[in-house]
């Protein structure tokens, strides 16, 4: 078994991680006590692209074809299975997941929505959502584009009533 470095004293202002026990071993949180409610969760990040990769992609003409059709699917996906993907994560339920693009000049604007009634948020969903569409829009435009850079990946907002 691998040893835990000693185990400081925490500020009592400091913040207590919901993912590590008082030992600071992982763990999953228990959420079974909490209600369910409905809960969304809104992500977005940004593809940078060369203009003439944009160009490309509003004429269907990169070579690996309709890549926001492909990304938005992704990103769908990926927001399914995200507790596959993090560990600790709990799997969802979601009632709804939404993938959307703005094309700019210069850019491929991605946000994600995404829903569940439940007792835990879905913003590591969004998150995940907004991520793979990011990564695959990435890997369809690679070919025409070596200057490609994904950015500003964040939680825009996280609700529930």
């Amino acid at each position: 078994m691998k040893s835990r470095s000693p185990k400081t004293k925490r500020s009592d202002a400091a913040p207590r991680l919901s993912h590590v026990d008082e030992s600071g071993a992982a763990r999953m949180v228990n959420v079974s006590d909490k209600p369910p409610q409905r809960r969304r969760a809104v992500a977005a990040g940004a593809l940078i692209c060369q203009p003439a990769t944009i160009r490309a992609l509003r004429r269907k003409a990169l070579p690996k074809g309709d890549v926001l059709t492909v990304a938005q699917i992704a990103g769908i996906q990926a927001a399914k299975r995200t507790a596959e993907l993090i560990p600790l994560c709990h799997p969802l339920a979601l009632t709804h997941v939404a993938v959307d693009f703005r094309v700019r000049r210069d850019r491929i604007e991605i946000t994600c929505t995404a829903e569940t009634t439940g007792p835990t948020g879905v913003e590591m969903e969004a998150l995940t959502g907004v991520s793979l569409a990011a990564l695959t829009l990435y890997d369809m435009c690679k070919a025409v584009d070596k200057t490609m850079r994904i950015e500003q990946i964040r939680l825009l907002e996280k609700t529930k009533a």
